[in-house]
């Protein structure tokens, strides 16, 4: 019925099994390192994605729509942040505070603002896209 094997041919089979598991562990270890890229790289597009969306922001869209896409910008900004700040604290930093800035000059919009406020949040915006981009050129040699 069953057939038992010798105590030889177990163990040459144990020793081809566990190189075998060897081998595979090193194929996923292999799979899994070396071109890894840190966790910012991945916060980064999303913020560089969220930035570039303020674009889009249209007369239609208005300033619900605007508010709405800088909560995705302050949320990607605080995941970068959060990820990168050890290795980039001044480009961080930057960021951190000029996505404030905005997010301020945002929410003391009015329903109707006026040309100066649209301006300030255009300035604004500016600094912010200056700062993402400062970053991603620091972190491109990680990165890119």
């Amino acid at each position: 019925m069953f057939h038992v094997p010798s105590h030889r041919r177990y163990i040459r089979w144990m020793r081809i099994l566990v190189a075998l598991l060897a081998v595979g562990t090193l194929i996923a270890l292999a799979g899994c390192g070396g071109d890894d890229k840190p966790a910012y790289c991945s916060d980064r597009s999303s913020l560089e994605s969220s930035v570039k969306e303020l674009a889009n922001i249209t007369r239609n869209t208005g300033l619900s729509g605007l508010r709405a896409q800088l909560g995705e910008v302050e949320s990607d900004a605080t995941a970068l942040v959060d990820s990168a700040k050890s290795d980039f604290p001044e480009q961080t930093s930057a960021i951190r505070s000029s996505v404030d800035t905005l997010a301020g000059a945002v929410r003391s919009l009015q329903a109707n603002p006026s040309a100066q406020q649209a301006a300030t949040v255009a300035t604004d915006a500016a600094a912010v896209v200056g700062y993402v981009s400062d970053f991603t050129s620091a972190s491109s040699s990680e990165c890119d």
